[in-house]
C-alpha cells in the first residue's frame, strides 16, 4: 500500500457506493412483495371523497356509535340497543392491507340484538380496515376501524 493516492480511494468509495445501492436494490424489495393499491377505483373515489368525510363528521356526532368486538366466532358489530332499523341499510367492507384477495364486501341486515356478526372462518390473521357504512332515512353515515385478526 505504498502507492495509495487519492484517486485509489475514489475507486475504492465509488465502488462502495455500487454495492450499497445494488444491496438495497436486491434486498429491501423483499419485504414488501404484496404491497396493492387499497382499491381499484382509486381516482375516482378521490373525487367523490367529500361525502365520505361528511359520513364520517355525521357519525362523530351521534350520541351512541355502532361498536365492534372480536371473539373466537368473528368480529361482532353492535349498533346501539335503542337504534330503530327500519329505513336503514348496512354495508361494511374489510380491506386487507397486504392482499385484496382477502377483502371482504357486503351488506347485511342487523338482527333482533341490533347486531351482526362477520363469521371466523372468513378471516385470515392479519390486519384489517374496517369500513362501516349506513344508511338511515336517506342520511348516510360511516365509521373506520383498525381491525387486526388474530
Amino acid at each position: 500500500m505504498k502507492n495509495f493516492s487519492w484517486g485509489h480511494g475514489v475507486v475504492i468509495a465509488l465502488f462502495a457506493f455500487i454495492v450499497f445501492i445494488l444491496s438495497m436494490l436486491f434486498l429491501f424489495p423483499n419485504g414488501q412483495k404484496n404491497s396493492e393499491m387499497v382499491t381499484d377505483n382509486y381516482y375516482e373515489e378521490e373525487l367523490q371523497y367529500q361525502d365520505v368525510i361528511d359520513s364520517k363528521k355525521r357519525a362523530d356526532d351521534l350520541q351512541e356509535k355502532p361498536a365492534y368486538s372480536q371473539d373466537t366466532k368473528g368480529i361482532k358489530i353492535t349498533f346501539p340497543k335503542d337504534y330503530n332499523n327500519s329505513n336503514t341499510t348496512v354495508k361494511f367492507v374489510l380491506n386487507r392491507t397486504d392482499d385484496q384477495n382477502l377483502d371482504i364486501k357486503k351488506s347485511v341486515e342487523l338482527d333482533a340484538s341490533q347486531s351482526f356478526l362477520i363469521p371466523a372462518q372468513v378471516l385470515k390473521m392479519g390486519n384489517y380496515t374496517l369500513r362501516l357504512s349506513w344508511t338511515k332515512d336517506k342520511t348516510d353515515y360511516r365509521m373506520d376501524y383498525d381491525v387486526i385478526w388474530k
